[in-house]
């Protein structure tokens, strides 16, 4: 029972610590003129070779459900930063192609929130406590894959 606590209280902790630099970064993110969903959008598709995933697969790395993806990828395919391609191996499947001005703006973007996450998390903690953040967030991460439900 202990442990049990003492995860939900780390979560609980870590779930806050996001929430307080995630509204930080949305409020910077106003001046950017792209909202940070798209920017995810834009980012993830940008870690990928070619720019391009398929919908389903880029709904994995995007805290958003599958219809709410769906219809902010026709809205950023209207607005151009995305391209909706027809997947070849599945004529039911949709992929996601980064087009050059989606690439640009994330390139603009990224390059300011960048900036603002080295201010906002960055100057909050030492280097040596950074990569250990990161190399437990990379931990709790991995093993999702191999927890039951």
């Amino acid at each position: 029972m202990a442990r049990i606590k003492l995860a939900t209280s780390a979560w609980e902790s870590l779930f806050r610590a996001q929430v307080s630099v995630i509204r930080r970064l949305n409020t910077k993110a106003r001046a950017y003129d792209l909202p940070m969903r798209e920017y995810d959008v834009l980012y993830n598709l940008s870690r990928f070779p070619g720019g391009r995933l398929r919908l389903h697969e880029l709904n994995a790395h995007i805290l958003l459900d599958q219809s709410s993806l769906s219809r902010l990828v026709e809205r950023m395919a209207a607005d151009g930063l995305v391209a909706r391609l027809p997947d070849p191996g599945d004529r039911r499947g949709t992929v996601v192609e980064l087009t050059e001005r989606g690439a640009a703006e994330q390139r603009r973007v990224g390059a300011q929130h960048v900036a603002a996450i080295g201010k906002f998390v960055g100057a909050a903690l030492t280097a040596d406590e950074l990569r250990t953040l990161q190399r437990l967030c990379d931990k709790l991460r991995a093993a999702q894959d191999t927890i039951p439900d």
